[in-house]
């Protein structure tokens, strides 16, 4: 049985009204307490004193234990006050049972002017005051219920200062942990999986998963995991995309803000939706999300998961968030030092759909493959130098002369079935200058099978998400197929490589490169150097200072000290 009485019960949700559960199986008690807390409005600004109500408080009713456990479980009270002998339960039975589900609500129990020994044994088993039903008065009541829900806050304030103290201890532990982590190991896979293993040990965290972008589909691939996963990882799906439901969460919010994101409780917070089931299942209550971002380059987002609603304090998150400041420099580290000792680079390919659509109608009808090996930039123009196979050279050539944004074509070399040509790509100059600008460089470009398709290669540790963002907003039919990471040719000890990259000025490497593959070094040449000049749109006094002060920084690296 349940029955709500009190003077402002019309008024029992509103905002600041205190909310009492009475558990009594004496009928004229309960009326007795009820009479007492009909007009009590100033327990209310007593417990609320920031809160401009005049309402007394709700008094809920329940007179077995069996109905005020219901009551508890579904609508948690401000304070319990109650009767130790119900018909259902008698003694500290009773109490202990009630404490187990009131959660953090204070209890106030009354016992019988012979039973005050039970009343002190009562305090010690956790309630916060016990009053002798024979002697309660009005204000001893209200005084009674006041200063335990007081002091129950207070219990509260402290619980929760010391288990922040300690999470924050715990923390620093683990930052200091994982910085040794950073100290000695090797790889980018040993530190992420290291990070995810010591926020889970003994006194951590339930779960932590590190994932990255898939720079395609915007899906967070997870990279390493620890703790209470359980299929976690293979049943939900996480995306950095905002225009996605499952990109708008903690960690696609995180990858694209570079800020840590917070959801105190997975069961109430709207972003959390499409993970929440899941989530609950194994046992998360709360999860950070914090991006591992090191200048441009965004390696990807930590996740981390508590059994606890509102584990991640601001100061947790401020401590998380320089976790992922370090991790994102050693994973810096890691890369630079790879380059350093490897030549492995990264290749992004792509298929162009609306570019020289006349020369991929060539490639199916012909069965011929066209290939595009070395573009060099011209002041203006991009000149282009590669072979065609399996083509008539006289079919190529009336191709290209209908084809626009391409002209200026001819032949070079030829063998059977094969040959070598020079074009100019005018209306290509935009999109391989974004692709410079960002660091990459065109590897190759290739018209086979009815598809135009490029290889774009980056440096190890550049930001490839970025880089095929950038392309598709500069063209709309570009579209991402693939990501590898290759090695490059042994580079010669002479440093030619480096006088190559580093040495020559733009306008001399393009002119040493375009003598090169234009064929000006062969014999017989099969460029002249006036008709190198023209194609750079240079003199030809220009073209051969700048041919002869890259040969002589070339010869310098091979033959000089």
């Amino acid at each position: 049985m349940n029955d709500a009485v009190s003077g402002a019960a019309d008024d029992a949700d509103a905002g600041g009204t205190l909310e009492l559960l009475l558990i009594e199986d004496n009928p004229g008690d309960a009326r007795l307490i009820q009479e007492m807390l009909r007009d009590a409005t100033e327990l209310t600004q007593r417990v609320n004193p920031d809160e401009s109500t005049s309402r007394a408080p709700t008094v809920i009713h329940d007179d077995r234990l069996a109905d005020g456990l219901e009551t508890l479980s579904s609508s948690p009270p401000d304070l319990v006050l109650l009767d130790l002998n119900l018909p259902d339960s008698r003694g500290l039975d009773t109490l202990e049972t009630v404490s187990d589900v009131a959660d953090e609500a204070p209890i106030v129990v009354f016992t019988g002017v012979s039973d005050q020994e039970v009343g002190v044994q009562a305090i010690q088993s956790g309630a916060q005051d016990f009053l002798v039903k024979d002697e309660v008065t009005d204000e001893l009541l209200i005084r009674t219920i006041h200063h335990a829900i007081e002091r129950a806050h207070q219990e509260r304030q402290r619980r929760r200062q010391r288990e922040q103290l300690e999470a924050l201890n715990r923390l620093n532990r683990i930052g200091n942990d994982i910085t040794h982590a950073v100290i000695t190991t090797e790889t980018r896979a040993e530190l992420e999986q290291e990070v995810c293993d010591r926020l889970v040990e003994a006194d951590g965290y339930r779960f932590a998963w590190l994932g990255s972008v898939n720079p395609g589909s915007d899906r967070i691939e997870p990279a390493a995991a620890a703790g209470v996963e359980d299929g976690y990882l293979e049943e939900v799906e996480v995306s950095a995309d905002q225009d996605d439901e499952r990109g708008q969460g903690p960690a696609g919010t995180a990858i694209r803000t570079g800020e840590v994101q917070v959801t105190d409780d997975t069961r109430t917070d709207e972003t959390f939706d499409p993970w929440r089931d899941a989530a609950s299942d194994r046992g998360y209550r709360s999860s950070v999300a914090i991006p591992i971002v090191h200048e441009d380059l965004v390696y990807g987002v930590l996740n981390v998961y508590s059994e606890s609603p509102r584990s991640f304090t601001d100061a947790e998150a401020t401590i998380l968030s320089r976790i992922g400041d370090v991790i994102a420099h050693a994973i810096t580290a890691i890369e630079r030092k790879d380059a350093l000792v490897s030549d492995a680079v990264i290749e992004l390919e792509f298929r162009i759909e609306e570019m020289a659509p006349e020369l991929i109608a060539l490639s199916t009808e012909e069965s011929c493959t066209i290939r595009f090996d070395r573009m060099i930039h011209g002041d203006e123009t991009l000149l282009v130098y590669g072979s065609a196979t399996d083509v008539d050279q006289e079919t190529f050539l009336e191709t290209i002369e209908e084809t626009d944004g391409l002209d200026e074509a001819r032949v070079l070399s030829a063998r059977k079935n094969y040959f070598e040509f020079e074009l100019v790509a005018p209306t290509a100059v935009s999109l391989f200058e974004t692709i410079a600008t960002h660091g990459g460089r065109v590897e190759s470009a290739t018209i086979d099978d009815g598809e135009f398709r490029f290889v774009v290669e980056l440096p190890r540790g550049r930001d490839t998400r970025q880089m095929i963002e950038l392309l598709k907003e500069h063209r709309s039919d570009v579209t991402y197929l693939a990501q590898r990471t290759t090695e490059r040719g042994d580079r010669s000890e002479s440093g030619s490589e480096s006088v190559l990259e580093s040495d020559l000025t733009e306008k001399q490497r393009a002119a040493l490169e375009t003598a090169y593959f234009a064929g000006y070094f062969d014999w017989p040449r099969e460029s002249t150097g006036e008709e190198i000049a023209d194609r750079l749109g240079i003199s030809p006094a220009t073209f051969n200072q700048h041919l002869r002060t890259s040969e002589r920084k070339f010869f310098d690296s091979v033959f000089g000290e």
